[in-house]
């Protein structure tokens, strides 16, 4: 039975029917299903500049499918507005939020299924957490990918270019009219961001999951194809709800597993391990997500490939068959009996599926004739990294796989930024950033212009990055991020000293901190519990409950 038959028929209904009628619903309108579209539209997000037009084709859709779309508000954040201050502290719990507040409002109105419309990093993985955790009908659908830029060091520029760039400028590289002409050329679209983020990481591997239609995920931002399938979605939500497919019918273990290879395959972010942990956790799978990156990423190719890791951006992976070919290029080793928001299994969508364009070849490759045979991201463990850290080999040089380096170690980000603008970090060093995890954090906020300056300042095949923090999926040269236990929860990358040797290797999967476990033990001894860095508040709750980027940052409420 519908939900909302149990509010909105009978005579005894009537008060939430004339509640509706206020807003001008017909009483036709209130004898048919109910679909909530969760639109995360601002003016905030580029990649939600679009979303008003698409919410409207998905109520297009709806309507002509025989239902009622209500359409509501969900918040997102830019992280690209949050980079290097305080408000990236907000930008990983709101996926929190994000999950709440859908959750909220689908269960107050007893929708009968919900539409999710959103396109960026925290926004994407809240919506399908919020899915999971309903189990009802649901389809999610992206607003698409914006166009590159001016080229710029050899590539298509976009905004991350300028922090490339302001790096290349503090070392006397470019000029500073170079710099400044980014600003109006770098970004001449709306959508999400244009290289493989991971915003389009998520997006790409919602597709992967089962709850995108095919094309859905990454069809550009400005495409009329973009808003064909916002229509088509609208149409096909009815459909899930008459056949009564539900949420976590499509997300099983074998949908993330196949998300997993989709993700190694492409060398996607390393933020969607963390994503992928999370959603499993609110569908109460009992896969073990961490693990599962770890043994398929060593089976896994890698072919495909886009910016960070080549030239081409996530636009050009779409014409050249996008997340379709790249399913159909791994079916041999998917679990093409999952179910899809199709209605369908992935075998059947792989089977129909239609091309918009020739492939190239250029982004997409065969299994036959891959970038690399191993995924391009990959699971360390070690004595600095006892729970794990992540790493994304599919987007930085072979001649990295194994560094050596010493320790420069910070205790925030801005102080490792002002530090490499200023020229102290040199050839052979490791920077290490702690108390920027979940609760030291807290947030876990990113390491994305650390990166980029390192980069622009021509430090990028010489040094290394590790953190309890994350990292854009822009980010490339050698980095460890999610490092766990975080320094705030006594791990040992707390008590690195400035001068130490550090270790990794990629190929081993280890990560070390090459002083004797003696020492290593008696400097923990010394170590003190900092104080927390909010104590009121959204983030003085969240870095009492969050649990470690090993656990895929979730809210653990027994930590109370």
């Amino acid at each position: 039975m519908e939900r909302s038959v149990k509010i909105l028929q009978g005579i005894d209904n009537q008060y939430y029917r004339a509640t509706l009628k206020s807003m001008g619903f017909t009483t036709e309108d209130l004898k048919r299903p109910v679909i909530g579209i969760a639109n995360a539209w601002s003016e905030c997000v580029p990649g939600h500049f679009n979303l008003r037009q698409v919410a409207q084709r998905v109520r297009d859709g709806v309507y002509r499918a025989g239902g009622t779309p209500i359409e509501f508000g969900v918040i997102g954040g830019c992280d690209g507005m949050g980079q290097g201050h305080d408000g990236m502290h907000y930008i990983l719990p709101s996926r929190e939020l994000i999950a709440n507040s859908i959750e909220s409002m689908a269960q107050i109105n007893l929708f009968d299924g919900l539409v999710l419309l959103g396109s960026c990093d925290k926004i994407v993985p809240g919506m399908l957490m919020a899915a999971a955790r309903l189990d009802i009908p649901c389809i999610f659908l992206p607003g698409g990918p914006m166009d590159g830029g001016v080229v710029f060091d050899g590539r298509q520029s976009d905004q991350t270019s300028s922090a490339e760039a302001l790096g290349m400028l503090s070392a006397g590289k470019i000029t500073e009219e170079e710099y400044v002409s980014l600003e109006d050329t770098s970004c001449p679209s709306c959508g999400s961001c244009s290289y493989l983020g991971t915003a389009n990481t998520m997006c790409a591997l919602a597709e992967a999951l089962g709850m995108t239609l095919p094309d859905g995920g990454l069809a550009p931002a400005t495409s009329a194809a973009r808003l064909m399938k916002g229509e088509e979605t609208g149409i096909k939500i009815m459909e899930l709800v008459e056949k009564g497919v539900t949420a976590r019918k499509v997300l099983t273990n074998g949908a993330i597993r196949n998300a997993i290879k989709a993700c190694l395959a492409m060398s996607g972010s390393t933020n969607a391990v963390m994503h992928l942990t999370a959603i499993a956790h609110e569908a109460e799978l009992d896969i073990k997500v961490l693990e599962e990156f770890d043994a398929l990423s060593r089976t896994t190719p890698q072919i495909a490939k886009m910016n960070p890791a080549c030239k081409y951006n996530v636009i050009d992976f779409h014409r050249d068959g996008g997340v379709p070919r790249l399913m159909e290029n791994l079916q041999s080793i998917l679990e093409t009996d999952v179910m899809t928001v199709t209605a369908h299994t992935l075998a059947e969508n792989i089977a129909s599926h239609k091309y918009l364009y020739p492939a190239t070849g250029l982004v997409v490759h065969t299994m036959d004739a891959p970038f690399g045979y191993t995924g391009g991201v990959a699971v360390l463990r070690g004595n600095l990294a006892p729970d794990t850290g992540i790493t994304k080999p599919g987007a930085f040089d072979k001649s990295l796989y194994h560094f050596e380096g010493e320790a420069i170690c910070f205790d925030s980000e801005e102080a490792a930024e002002e530090a490499i603008l200023a020229g102290k970090v040199h050839d052979g060093h490791v920077v290490v950033i702690r108390y920027e995890g979940p609760k030291g954090g807290p947030g876990m906020r990113e390491m994305f212009k650390a990166m980029k300056y390192l980069y622009g300042r021509g430090l990028a095949l010489t040094t290394a990055l590790i953190t309890d923090g994350r990292f854009s999926g822009t980010n490339n040269g050698c980095f460890v991020g999610h490092i766990s236990p975080e320094a705030a929860e006594g791990g040992p990358i707390a008590i690195v000293h400035d001068g130490d040797r550090i270790m990794i290797d990629v190929d081993k999967r280890q990560l070390e901190l090459m002083v004797p476990q003696e020492e290593i033990e008696a400097r923990l001894k010394e170590w003190k519990r900092p104080e927390p860095k909010f104590k009121k508040g959204w983030l003085g709750l969240y870095c009492k409950i969050a649990a470690s980027g090993s656990e895929g940052a979730i809210l653990k409420y027994d930590n109370l």
